[in-house]
């Protein structure tokens, strides 16, 4: 059985709806044993018509000029650089020439610089911050053993610090306390301000409070002699020269009559 669109097609000679040539040339000679006509003479003419070669399209090809590319600058940047060393050449003559863009007065030549004359005061001292209640801070400048432990001889810590090691005492333990060989070799801290030492290292303490108001109450350290130097240096004045220092004693004239007459015996 053969569809009838491909039979249509056949009647047609529209050969490039049928599948291909094979199935063209099946379809027309059984179409032409159906109606009694030479099927090998129609599947002949049918191979023919589907062979024959198609007029071939003419491609055209639009010819381009080969353009050689310019060696020199174009045109445009040429014109560029000229406009931006026209406008460095203006600003250039502006800047020397007027002084319009300059901000700062200049000062005439040959005029001298007036010295002040008034005193300047020396620099006070700032005042040393007084710590604030805060985490308590041990650092170890040197290898040194420590036991800190609370007031219910709970251990908090226990162990050698080695330099540079700092452990922070927790802020919620109730009445902490150390115990520490070398005093000397822990650096104390309360918020970040130093606390005087806890001993000179000659001999051990224990049972030393370190929360932050017992270790306040020790005051900060003492100021190095360079510092004290300083700022006795800075609060010391010249006393203005007295009265007395200035005046010069003039010599006294001896009074008429009191030169060899005084002690002359009476006749």
């Amino acid at each position: 059985r053969i569809p009838v669109r491909q039979l249509e097609a056949i009647e047609e000679s529209n050969f490039a709806a049928l599948p291909s040539i094979t199935y063209s040339v099946g379809f027309a000679k059984a179409y032409a044993r159906a109606v009694g006509v030479d099927e090998v003479s129609i599947g002949r003419d049918i191979r023919g018509a589907v062979d024959k070669p198609s007029t071939p399209r003419r491609v055209e090809y639009q010819a381009y000029e080969i353009v050689e590319p310019s060696r020199g600058p174009t045109r445009g940047l040429a014109f560029g650089a000229l406009l931006a060393a026209v406008i460095l050449l203006i600003g250039a003559g502006l800047w020397y020439g007027t002084g319009l863009f300059r901000s700062e007065e200049s000062i005439p030549a040959g005029t001298a610089p007036v010295a002040s004359t008034v005193p300047v005061a020396p620099p006070a001292s700032a005042p040393i911050p007084t710590p604030k209640d805060g985490p308590v801070v041990l650092t170890a400048t040197d290898e040194v053993w420590l036991k800190v432990y609370d007031s219910a001889n709970k251990t908090l810590y226990i162990g050698t610090l080695a330099p540079g090691e700092a452990y922070t005492v927790p802020e919620d333990a109730v009445g902490p306390m150390i115990n520490v060989g070398r005093p000397d070799k822990l650096r104390v801290t309360v918020g970040g301000q130093p606390i005087a030492p806890l001993g000179d290292g000659k001999r051990a303490i224990k049972d030393v409070k370190v929360d932050p108001a017992a270790l306040i109450a020790r005051g900060q350290p003492a100021a190095t002699p360079t510092d004290a130097a300083a700022t006795s240096q800075g609060d010391q004045r010249p006393a203005p020269a007295t009265a007395n220092a200035l005046n010069i004693a003039a010599p006294t004239s001896p009074e008429p009559g009191a030169a060899g007459g005084s002690n002359r015996p009476t006749p």
